[in-house]
């Protein structure tokens, strides 16, 4: 029976844990933050809990259009509706310490031991936690990783936040500065947006989501701004600090931007320190992720890598990916290694943004040749019924095969509607096929069978 030893209780420890059991492994995860990680415990679920109330609080302030009307007589909901921001944060925090505990019961009905405490390598075969030492055939470092800080910029929990400390709140903040304008910061900015704060996105580029697809950016920030929302552009954030009951932030060219709260949004550094990783062979990047291939091996035989402390695709469904696929690889199952161009990935805003496979930033710059069509959900029946304007459906294709490679989704939920691109990238059906699958009608997934209809005489 192999013995398996994985550091870290994140989705790429846990999946990878119940996968070794299954295999026959005889296994051990190390932990020290809680089960499920930051993923559960202070990131993806507990904002994305957040974000579910911010969701209504949109339907809620567009619902007048529908006729929606309360029995005060207000022509206005959104006027007559408010959060209690101690009650939101409560239950975010119920809901994280639930999953968790699931979790770790379903670690224990597949007779995972959890050694608690912080582990480190001794050489490639042991891993040490305190006083004990526990041999293994096979090692997967899974420790995620944790907000990057400004120099200078220390957050102190009360006005100076991190996204895990946001939590914490018991009162909704006048005034959030948001200092960063990645996939966190935009997330965090629309969310308080919508729950009420005043919001100011301090983004050191030309537009929010530098990483994601130019044109679902570009609805994002028009719809940001027409909510109030302010937008920073090409503005870096020198220094955060508290004055009074208050935070100052200031930019490098000198202006300053006051507000109640501040919260840091700008970036992820791996947990890798203090492990003895380089010592036993783990190779690092200059930034200090750990180095794998497509099946999570690293550097040092026997042992694997798997989630955001590798630095590839940081997302939970992708951590989870490597776990599984370095104990198939490891304990002798068929492994499939990860494709990257198959990974679908979804932005929380209102509204989200979801993407899978080729992007238009390839395209434009001449490394595909791939067919590309955008549908405006404006043109969408069930959006019109719903009072969505904002948002498309884009669908990329190869010449001559018409096989769909990629695509982006801008929508209320559009988290629930990119499977149907991933099922079609993945299994490389062409747009004839995902065009003469029949959609209902009105809904606006019939937008994605509309953008593959349009594809076809192009193809």
């Amino acid at each position: 029976m192999a013995r398996v030893v994985i550091i870290g209780g994140g989705p790429g420890g846990y999946e990878a844990a119940s996968a070794a059991a299954q295999l026959g492994g005889e296994v051990t995860v190390v932990d020290s933050d809680g089960i499920g990680g930051s993923a559960v415990l202070t990131d993806c679920v507990p904002s994305k809990t957040l974000i579910a109330t911010a969701e209504v609080m949109t339907e809620v302030e567009e619902a007048g259009e529908l006729g929606v009307r309360l029995d005060d007589g207000d022509d206005d909901p959104a006027n007559s509706v408010r959060v209690d921001l101690s009650v939101v944060n409560k239950r975010v925090k119920a809901l994280a310490t639930a999953q968790s505990e699931g979790i770790e019961r379903r670690l224990d009905r597949d007779k995972v031991r959890i050694v608690r405490g912080r582990g480190r390598l001794d050489g490639p075969e042991t891993v040490v936690v305190g006083d004990e030492r526990l041999a293994a055939d096979v090692i997967l470092i899974a420790t995620g990783a944790r907000p990057r800080i400004l120099q200078g910029s220390e957050p102190d929990g009360e006005r100076i936040l991190t996204w895990e400390q946001v939590y914490e709140l018991e009162e909704l903040p006048e005034r959030l500065i948001v200092v960063g304008s990645g996939v966190t910061g935009a997330e965090f900015a629309s969310a308080y947006d919508a729950l009420g704060s005043d919001v100011v996105l301090v983004s050191s580029r030309d537009r929010v989501l530098p990483g994601e697809d130019a044109d679902a950016a570009a609805v994002l920030e028009d719809v940001f701004k027409r909510r109030g929302l302010t937008v920073l552009g090409k503005s870096r954030a020198e220094s955060v600090k508290r004055q009074g009951d208050g935070v100052v932030v200031t930019l490098t060219d000198g202006r300053k931007v006051e507000g109640s709260h501040a919260l840091l949004a700008v970036g992820s550094l791996p947990n890798t320190d203090d492990m003895n990783l380089v010592e036993s062979g783990v190779s690092l990047t200059d930034g200090g992720f750990v180095q794998v291939d497509r099946v999570s091996r690293t550097t040092a035989r026997g042992v694997y890598a798997a989630g955001d402390c590798t630095g590839v695709l940081m997302l939970a469904s992708v951590a989870a990916m490597q776990g599984r696929i370095a104990m198939a690889h490891a304990l002798g199952d068929a492994v499939t290694p990860l494709d990257q161009s198959t990974v679908s990935a979804n932005v929380f805003t209102a509204p989200e943004i979801a993407t899978v496979g080729l992007t238009q930033a390839v395209v434009d710059a001449g490394g595909s040749t791939a067919m590309v069509v955008k549908v405006p959900l404006a043109d969408n029946a069930r959006a019109k019924m719903q009072g969505v304007r904002d948002g498309f459906v884009k669908l990329f294709c190869l010449p001559n095969t018409g096989i769909v490679v990629g695509g982006v989704v801008v929508a209320p939920r559009a988290s629930e509607l990119i499977h149907p691109i991933s099922l079609a990238v993945g299994a490389r059906l062409t747009v004839d096929q995902v065009a003469q699958a029949f959609t209902v009608y009105p809904s606006v997934s019939g937008s994605v069978a509309e953008a593959a209809r349009r594809l076809h005489l192009r193809s």
